[in-house]
């Protein structure tokens, strides 16, 4: 098998998000080339901490990665708004 290697998503600098923590996430496309047929997932690295210590990864389909996208939106909202996710397309709540 071999390996096609990780692209860049379109419209992204680099892929890479560095944390207010320092550890960086970057997000590709990962692509296999068997002979029999290609397989392609969404690669998650999540790099080493500052003080060294080693990150993990994991190979995603694009139905998993797209739930995890939906997940971290749903937390991302919680942690902004409140107990109660905003939907889409609606403020949120002002004072809060």
């Amino acid at each position: 098998m071999a390996t096609a290697g990780c692209d860049r998503p379109p419209g992204s600098e680099d892929g890479r998000l560095v944390t207010t923590c320092g550890r960086s996430i970057a997000v590709r496309r990962l692509r296999l080339v068997p002979t029999e047929r290609p397989i392609t997932r969404i690669a998650l690295d999540v790099g080493r901490d500052q003080g060294g210590e080693p990150g993990v990864w994991a190979a995603l389909t694009p139905g998993e990665a797209r739930d995890l996208a939906r997940l971290l939106l749903l937390h991302a909202d919680l942690a902004e708004y409140g107990t109660e996710p905003v939907a889409p397309g609606h403020a949120a709540p002002s004072g809060t």
